[in-house]
C-alpha cells in the first residue's frame, strides 16, 4: 500500500533528506551543496511509504514564476510500484486545495526519464532541454491550471 503524507515533523523530513541523498547525491552524482537549498524551509515537503517504509519524497513551493513541483525521487527498489505517480497526485492535490484559483502557473524542470510520468498529468514540455546537475532536464508546464481526478490518471 502507498501513502503519500505532508511533511510536518523532523523525523519525516529526515527521511526525506535520506531518500533524496540515495537517489540524487549518491545514485545521480549531484553535489550536496546543488541538492539541499535555501529553499527548504518555505517549501512544502512529501513523503510516500510503501507497505509503511519511506520510498519516496517530492516538494513544491511559490517562485517568481509560479508554483514550482521538484525534488521528486523514489528510491530504486521501490520503484515501478506506482510511488512516483502517487507523490504527483499528492503534490498537485496539495497545490489545488491550498491556492485561490486562478493559479498562474505550475510547472517543473523534468529529468528526461521522467517525462512520461508526468505527461500522464498533462503537463507538456517547453523549451529546449537544459543541463542541470549534470542532468538532462525540460521544462515541463501543466497547461490546464487544473489536475486530473484519480479516475484520469492512465493505468499502467
Amino acid at each position: 500500500m502507498i501513502d503519500v503524507s505532508t511533511i510536518h515533523n523532523p523525523e519525516d523530513l529526515d527521511h526525506a533528506f535520506a531518500i533524496r541523498r540515495a537517489v540524487f547525491v549518491d545514485e545521480q552524482c549531484v553535489s550536496p551543496e546543488d541538492e539541499y537549498d535555501e529553499f527548504e524551509g518555505s517549501s512544502t515537503h512529501f513523503l510516500a511509504r510503501l507497505n509503511g517504509q519511506p520510498v519516496g519524497t517530492a516538494r513544491w513551493r511559490r517562485t517568481s514564476k509560479g508554483i514550482k513541483l521538484e525534488r521528486f525521487a523514489v528510491l530504486a527498489q521501490a520503484r515501478h510500484n506506482g510511488v512516483g505517480k502517487a507523490l504527483v497526485q499528492a503534490v498537485l492535490t496539495d497545490v489545488f486545495n491550498q491556492q485561490p484559483e486562478p493559479i498562474e502557473s505550475i510547472y517543473l524542470h523534468a529529468q528526461l526519464t521522467a517525462m512520461p510520468l508526468y505527461t500522464q498529468f498533462g503537463f507538456l514540455p517547453v523549451g529546449p532541454q537544459f543541463d542541470e546537475c549534470g542532468i538532462q532536464h525540460t521544462k515541463m508546464v501543466l497547461p490546464s491550471k487544473r489536475m486530473l481526478s484519480e479516475s484520469e490518471v492512465p493505468k499502467r
